[in-house]
């Protein structure tokens, strides 16, 4: 991820695809913007347990 955005003033580090013209962005950044942890990556790893614990797929599955 090279590309950083900005979001209220905080830092997004960004992706783009340009053959699917995609953009990806760090969920890790977007989790420390919208709820303001301190350690957004530790607060991520807590909700995708909690999520895979009450059966919610965190992403699609892909078949190429």
């Amino acid at each position: 991820m090279g590309n950083i955005k900005l979001f209220e003033s905080k830092k997004v580090r960004t992706h783009r695809d340009s053959e699917k013209e995609q953009w990806f962005f760090s969920v890790i950044d977007v989790t420390e913007i919208l709820t303001g942890s301190s350690i957004p990556k530790r607060y991520w790893s807590d909700l995708k347990k909690k999520l895979i614990k009450e059966g919610s797929q965190l992403y699609e599955k892909s078949y190429n």
